[in-house]
């Protein structure tokens, strides 16, 4: 770790020593000493305006104004006036002339946090100033020059705001002159661990208490969490388990009562019905195919003694009992998903001669099959026919298009 990095560390109290952090703050300190726009990008909580005060402290402008401004905060009918002011009559309740943020921040620098909230509208009068330094304000004609650095941050896919129009692909190659990605916490585990004893610290010299200390089933459970909120929750956690916790050594089982729940990102099949806890998923759904398989296999069976006690039929016993067997064979034993997994049990009929054709048993016929019929059943209604087949709407569309239902 260089002497830089070191003291940009000690100044703005940054905790850790990853390699991905450490890289993102040599950049940081390589870009300070020049003008040029900064992307800064990161999960929410990473901390990404401490790297635009980072750029700002190390420039030439360090003796100028900073302003941070979170564009997902401004309401999009003000936004413009903010950024750029307005004049006087310009709009409602515009009693006065007003200076927005390029025109009081001139030889400073301006952080535009959640950059991707940002209007169209305002977007194309930002790359204005991006290029050539000029803006108007709000409700006036007069063109003013401006000469502020630009550092945006967000915690969003841009390319994928670009590609939706939400965003224009212009500013975003403008903003994105040096871009610096801030790690996730989860992608700095040797760090979670010093960041929390730093959090206890503070809390117990703040609150007047002892600091926590952690075992080491805490620290595993602590390091290997995926923190989605990342240092902001981090410190969360800290404060709660300094000031609630009643034991000062905390175990496994202690910490896991301070971890909130993580909800899974995993697809959920949709239930029969708000009465039925059970989901299905595919797996499960072909097992009630080859359940109802074997159901019709019984009927089949029912059909023939009732065929042959009317005395229709003409043909050897033994074939009949040994085609039988080996159908049946064919089938790997499953139990039905829909009653509590009970076991299926096939009776034993008398067995009468019969002239039998095999039936066909493709899998992907039945399901094509079950597929049509509910939707016949609920008159092309996806979602009913998806909650009557036990499937998420999702695999249901998939199924479609691979069978070629549409």
């Amino acid at each position: 770790m260089s002497d830089d990095i070191r003291s940009i560390k000690q100044r703005f109290g940054i905790i850790g020593n990853s390699p991905e952090l450490n890289y993102a703050l040599s950049i940081a300190a390589r870009v300070a000493p020049t003008n040029l726009t900064v992307l800064i990008t990161g999960e929410s909580g990473v901390g990404k305006e401490i790297f635009s005060q980072i750029i700002h402290q190390y420039s030439v402008r360090k003796h100028g104004p900073f302003i941070a401004v979170n564009c997902g905060a401004i309401p999009e009918g003000t936004i413009d006036s903010e950024l750029f002011g307005h004049v006087k009559g310009s709009f409602t309740n515009a009693v006065d002339d007003r200076k927005g943020y390029f025109e009081t921040v001139n030889g400073g620098t301006i952080f535009l946090d959640e950059i991707g909230e940002m209007p169209l509208g305002t977007q194309a009068r930002l790359l204005r100033v991006l290029e050539s330094g000029e803006f108007i304000r709000v409700g006036s004609s007069k063109v003013q020059k401006t000469e502020v650095r630009v550092v945006a941050a967000t915690n969003v896919d841009l390319h994928r705001f670009i590609k939706n129009g939400k965003f224009r692909e212009d500013l975003y190659y403008r903003l994105n002159t040096v871009p610096i990605k801030v790690p996730a916490l989860r992608e700095r585990k040797e760090d979670i661990y010093l960041l929390f004893r730093k959090f206890a610290t503070d809390f117990a010299e703040k609150y007047r208490m002892p600091a926590v200390q952690l075992d080491q089933g805490a620290i595993d459970i602590l390091t290997n969490f995926s923190w989605p909120g990342n240092i902001r929750e981090l410190k969360n956690v800290a404060e709660q388990i300094s000031v609630l916790a009643t034991d000062k050594i905390i175990s496994a089982a202690d910490m896991l009562q301070f971890l909130p729940a993580v909800p899974s990102n995993l697809p959920m099949v949709q239930p029969k019905s708000d009465s039925e806890s059970t989901s299905f998923s595919e797996r499960e759904i072909m097992y009630k195919i080859l359940y109802d398989m074997k159901n019709d296999l019984n009927d089949l069976k029912q059909f023939v003694l009732s065929m042959a006690e009317a005395n229709e039929l003409k043909t050897d016993l033994h074939s009949v009992q040994q085609l039988f067997d080996e159908q049946e064979q064919r089938l790997p034993a499953v139990t039905d998903p829909m009653h509590e997994r009970r076991p299926i049990v096939i009776d034993q009929p008398k067995a009468y001669p019969v002239d039998l054709v095999e039936e066909n048993l493709s899998l992907a016929d039945k399901e094509k099959e079950l597929i049509v019929k509910a939707l016949k059943k609920h008159r092309g209604k996806r979602k009913d026919a998806a909650l009557d087949l036990g499937i998420s709407e999702r695999t249901l569309y998939r199924k479609i298009k691979e069978y070629e239902l549409d």
